[in-house]
């Protein structure tokens, strides 16, 4: 593995932004990424498609392990598909396949960039489906060890874009399984999505309808469209208990809607919704970075710009929310040397 030096990390990252980090290395292989791991100098940034990353002017003062793994297994009982991933394989490119094959279960999560390695990390989901509903286990490395170790889905604590793996340096992804079933038909259950296909629609119909829904908002990248060159939705949204729910609809006029679901915890509320309604509307900011002109929960970097002015617009986006609504919002992408 050659190891390189002053690697730009706005040129692997969607928000083209970053500086340069110390050494970068490129991992082909699960075993190649554990070695490069663990025989890296310094602390170690694991970069698959950059999709989920801000990462500061100042760069990386540790090794950049980039994930380029390959490979796909698949085993068949009865309706049942096994599909075995390596932590490098494109995710969209995995979720067209499993659509073109009848398998059913990653058909909402189209349009998705980054790596599959990355989707158990944060739980990825989109239009009422996440990975934590399909994957059936995880191979990981354990640096704490020093030994890769099979994990089952309950041992991965999939919550609402979380897990084992989000807040810690401790694993890393080498290989996901997904347990799909062998249909060509989905049931959707995200309503904006039923409108469009039905409760009952083919996989590839799903895709489609997916795929349009996410490039109406700006997240699907673009090489050629600035509004895309995000790090996806910036905010989750967030989840209030009763109390906070409470003291939330205490600030808002009588009669006032606003969208919400039943989550475990308490109730979730649209974190773009609060976002417009705090007075940040679609195109807010400045010349480089700003509002996604077609999604609030994005925010865009339009080029020649800094990370240094993208975290200063998400802070002033943070606190209007909270200073009309009483509601924090938490950032989904990881932070790399910068905080909010």
């Amino acid at each position: 593995m050659e190891v390189r030096a002053g690697v730009p990390l706005a040129g692997v990252t969607t928000l083209r932004l970053g500086g340069p980090a110390a050494r970068t290395v490129e991992a082909r292989t699960a075993d190649e990424l554990v070695e490069a791991v663990r025989t890296a100098t310094g602390p170690v940034l694991l970069v698959g498609g950059g999709s989920n990353l801000v990462v500061a002017d100042e760069g990386w003062a540790g090794t950049v392990v980039l994930i380029r793994s390959r490979g796909i297994a698949v085993a068949a009982d009865g309706d049942l598909r096994t599909v075995t991933v390596e932590a490098g394989e494109p995710w969209d490119a995995l979720v067209a396949r499993t659509v073109a094959e009848g398998w059913a279960g990653l058909e909402c999560l189209s349009g998705i960039p980054g790596l599959t390695g990355a989707t158990p990390v944060q739980n990825v989901g989109a239009y009422g489906q996440d990975v934590a509903q399909t994957i059936a286990g995880v191979t990981a490395y354990d640096t704490a060890t020093d030994t890769v170790t099979e994990l089952t889905a309950a041992e991965c604590r999939f919550g609402y874009r979380d897990s084992l793996f989000k807040h810690t340096d401790r694993w890393v992804v080498l290989r996901v399984v997904f347990a799909l079933r062998a249909t060509d038909k989905s049931t959707p259950r995200y309503e904006e999505l039923r409108a469009r296909v039905g409760e009952v629609a083919p996989l590839a119909d799903v895709r489609d309808a997916v795929l349009a829904l996410r490039r109406g908002k700006g997240m699907v990248v673009d090489e050629v469209d600035p509004d895309t060159w995000s790090a996806g939705s910036f905010f989750t949204n967030p989840v209030l208990t009763p109390v906070e729910l409470a003291a939330f609809e205490a600030r808002l006029a009588p009669g006032t809607h606003y969208p919400s679901w039943p989550a475990e915890e308490g109730t979730k509320l649209s974190a773009a919704w609060l976002i417009e309604r705090a007075g940040f509307g679609k195109g807010f900011g400045g010349e480089t970075v700003r509002v996604s002109g077609k999604h609030t929960l994005a925010l865009t970097h339009r080029g020649g710009g800094t990370t240094a002015e993208l975290v200063a617009l998400a802070r002033t986006v943070r606190d209007g929310v909270v200073a009309r609504f009483g509601v924090a919002l938490r950032p989904e992408p990881r932070l790399v040397g910068v905080a909010l």
